[in-house]
């Protein structure tokens, strides 16, 4: 009850440009859970109830709680086959689509299905497409998926990058899971060539990014925005110019209201060069074009608070993570230390969290998930202000689970979830940042070992006001609803 009470008036801080204050923290009970074969997923809000997905010996199943976050009902996706490879939920207020893949013999098949607001089925599941394996088993992404803003549309695809070329097909639904546009296309480059994310406007018309790489640490030296209408068998692109720079960690956000598409990264004056500073770019869909172009080098103020926390190359590492544009034309761009390293089991570090897959093989995969940076931008590509949230995230095997952060977007406040652990111990930070640029870090530590481990990086804002977060114990789940 103490962490509970401590956890409520750290909340009060993020959330101080709200009509109301934190209110509580709410558990729910504990479900049993192997954390090295099930899975889970914050599902989100239906009418009044929070629905969770988990998918263990039991079977896959739906988890819906009420305000409280009491468990009402458990539903049995007994239509799932047995092997689940990938599940993906899109929630509305009054129904919820599961797009999931199955592993069935030798093949991957995509699925969706249309479920009601109590989890129920529908009608029959649709079919999607379907991929061999070949004698390894599933060993890639076989199927992706995208989701406009206003959730009537919805794109099923593969993209495959072959050389120089891209080779995309794709189905489009609508929001009761009838197929509209159905799509082969090719994009075609002089050199080897690769696809990044993909938006979808709510018209359905696709935007994906593409790039070609070059030197050793594969920064991009050229890179469009693909245009492909709903139903089209071409791709129409439009190339952003790098004025002899190389770009890297490019981050897109699509902007159905004013019809634009946001572009944000860093660039390197030298292809196997240390990043020198911003790119941002602003793609007016109406024309075509893109606008507002800038390449915005890091002056030396910036430089010395950088190397302050990290001494050699401290902007490397850096992947973009948000894009926040302003209405005075200016934006926000909100980065993350984010690298993979290996070593032998024969001289192993050590995580908090480490011991939660063990390791058996000679190579050891260690996940680091580092500072949070913040930089602000005016219009005219001038620095407004930087922030930096130091964090150190370490751990072996286990993807990064329980590294990164949860966002809060509160409107006049950014608030960032996080663990902040070591060999020893662990402990949740909140960190606020305000739109001035000014931070506060609160810390809260959970009381006694019966405490659950949070995933603030799975964690899903389900309304306006509430974030709800998986959380393990030993061989058990529960979730966690933040109310602020």
């Amino acid at each position: 009850m103490k962490y509970l009470k401590v956890v409520l008036l750290l909340l009060v801080a993020v959330c101080m440009h709200g009509a109301a204050g934190a209110q509580e923290v709410l558990y729910t009970a504990y479900d049993k859970f192997d954390y090295r074969t099930d899975e889970y997923s914050v599902v989100g809000k239906v009418g009044e109830l929070v629905y969770t997905y988990r998918n263990t010996a039991d079977g896959a199943l739906l988890d819906a709680y009420d305000d409280s976050m009491n468990k009402v009902a458990t539903v049995l996706l007994d239509f799932f086959p047995a092997k689940i490879y990938q599940a993906k939920f899109v929630v509305y207020p009054d129904k919820m689509i599961v797009l999931y893949q199955a592993l069935e013999s030798n093949k991957v098949i995509q699925y969706a299905a249309l479920l009601d607001e109590k989890g129920r089925l529908k009608g029959k599941p649709v079919q999607l497409g379907e991929f061999k394996t070949g004698i390894f088993g599933a060993t890639r992404t076989y199927f992706s998926s995208a989701v406009s803003d206003n959730k009537k549309a919805i794109l099923i695809y593969s993209a495959n990058d072959k050389n120089s070329s891209i080779e995309f097909e794709g189905k489009w639904l609508d929001d009761n899971l009838t197929i509209s546009k159905r799509s082969k296309a090719t994009f075609e480059a002089d050199n080897k060539v690769g696809h990044g994310e993909l938006n979808l406007g709510n018209d359905g018309t696709v935007y994906m990014a593409a790039y070609s790489t070059v030197g050793t640490l594969n920064y991009a030296d050229q890179y469009w925005i693909l245009t492909l209408a709903p139903g089209s068998t071409k791709f129409v692109p439009k190339e952003m110019a790098l004025n002899e720079k190389f770009a890297a960690s490019g981050y897109m956000k699509i902007d159905n209201a004013n019809s634009r598409i946001y572009f944000g990264g860093f660039y390197s004056d030298k292809k196997n060069g240390n990043f020198d500073g911003v790119v941002y770019a602003d793609y007016n869909i109406a024309s075509g074009a893109f606008e507002n172009q800038k390449f915005i080098p890091f002056d030396r103020e910036l430089l010395q608070v950088a190397g302050n926390r990290r001494k050699a190359h401290p902007f490397d590492n850096y992947e973009v993570k948000q894009l926040i544009v302003k209405n005075d034309g200016g934006f926000v761009l909100v980065s993350e230390v984010h690298y993979i390293t290996t070593r032998t089991n024969y001289t192993p570090g050590f995580g908090y969290y480490s011991s939660y897959s063990p390791y058996t093989t000679t190579m050891v995969r260690e996940y680091h998930y580092d500072d949070i940076m913040g930089i602000s931008y005016n219009k005219d590509g001038v620095r407004q202000w930087s922030s930096f949230i130091p964090k150190q995230q370490y751990s072996q095997e286990d993807g990064g689970v329980f590294s990164s952060y949860a966002l809060l977007n509160t409107g006049g406040t950014l608030g960032f979830l996080f663990n902040d652990f070591n060999v020893a111990h662990s402990r949740i930070q909140l960190a606020t940042l305000e739109a001035d640029g000014k931070t506060d870090i609160h810390t809260f530590t959970a009381d006694g070992n019966d405490s659950p481990d949070w995933l603030p990086r799975s964690g899903k804002q389900v309304s306006a006001r509430e974030l709800v977060v998986p959380c393990f114990h030993k061989r058990q789940i529960c979730f966690a609803k933040v109310v602020f």
